[in-house]
């Protein structure tokens, strides 16, 4: 009987020492270089959004599914073309009104010129969160800060002592606060000159957009946003994407600043004419 026992111990403990072995292998390979940089899983018990982040999609060429279509200049053969996309938007339909549906209809007949983006101007939210350009998310307790590449925008969400939009602005004023680990933003105070594409889909100055950034793992984000404007839409509607960490070696933001690109469309009708 003791033999017995005496086999069942030394084979639990070999079993044991198996996995232990194992274990510490698998840790070892995983374990990071000497001197490696380790980001932190949270901050503050919260999830640590910070880094440089971009979204995937074709959505800033238009919001909803959309087939290819040639650009603005048939001389330039495929270049500035419109590639195919699928749209964003949940359920694939934006519930205008009808006087705003016939001036999105407008809208889309002179995008080529009529896109706020075209002359530089900051893209606002939700779009800067799309457009194909990374933007660099700094995480504090109290407040979380945007940086964003095109026309050098940027923000600053409140996280406390939140306060109503002193005036309107491109990137409206955004409260934030978290719900279990979800962020979430609260964007108000959006003036009405920023589209949410190159189609023509816009918004009035009454739209409010509640945003949601949910970490699906480190490297992935699913990213929400609930729209809200009763002078132009008939119901709130939402769009939906994951955004993706930029993980390229010494990755980092840029400059983009297109304001000189634009003087010619801007102010070119002001200049005098020449004898």
């Amino acid at each position: 009987m003791r033999d017995r026992y005496s086999f069942l111990v030394a084979a639990v403990l070999a079993v044991a020492l198996t996995l232990s072995v194992s274990m510490a292998f698998v840790s070892a390979q995983n374990a990071p270089a000497p001197g490696a940089f380790v980001r932190p899983d949270r901050i503050d018990g919260k999830p640590n959004l910070n880094g440089l982040w971009q979204a995937m999609t074709g959505a800033n060429w238009d919001i909803q599914d959309h087939s290819s279509e040639p650009g603005p200049f048939y001389q330039l053969g495929a270049a500035f073309a419109v590639p195919a996309g699928q749209g964003i938007v949940e359920g694939n339909e934006i519930p205008y009104r009808p006087e705003a549906l016939e001036q999105r209809k407008k809208n889309r007949l002179n995008r080529w010129t009529a896109d706020p983006e075209t002359r530089c101007y900051m893209a606002g939210i939700p779009r800067a969160n799309y457009q194909p350009f990374p933007f660099q998310m700094v995480q504090g307790t109290t407040r979380i800060a945007f940086a964003y590449e095109f026309a050098t925008s940027n923000r600053v969400v409140n996280m406390t002592n939140h306060t109503k939009a002193p005036v309107p602005s491109w990137m409206g004023w955004s409260n934030g606060r978290w719900e279990g680990d979800t962020l979430v933003i609260e964007v108000t105070g959006n003036n009405e000159q920023t589209w949410f594409d190159r189609s023509g889909n816009f918004h009035s100055d009454a739209m409010k957009v509640t945003e949601r950034f949910t970490l699906r793992n480190p490297d992935v984000m699913d990213y929400e946003a609930t729209i809200e404007d009763a002078k132009t839409f008939t119901r709130p509607w939402k769009m939906s994407f994951p955004i993706y960490r930029r993980l390229e070696k010494n990755a980092k933001l840029l400059e983009f600043k297109c304001v000189e690109y634009t003087e010619e469309l801007i102010y070119g009708h002001l200049r005098k004419p020449t004898n």
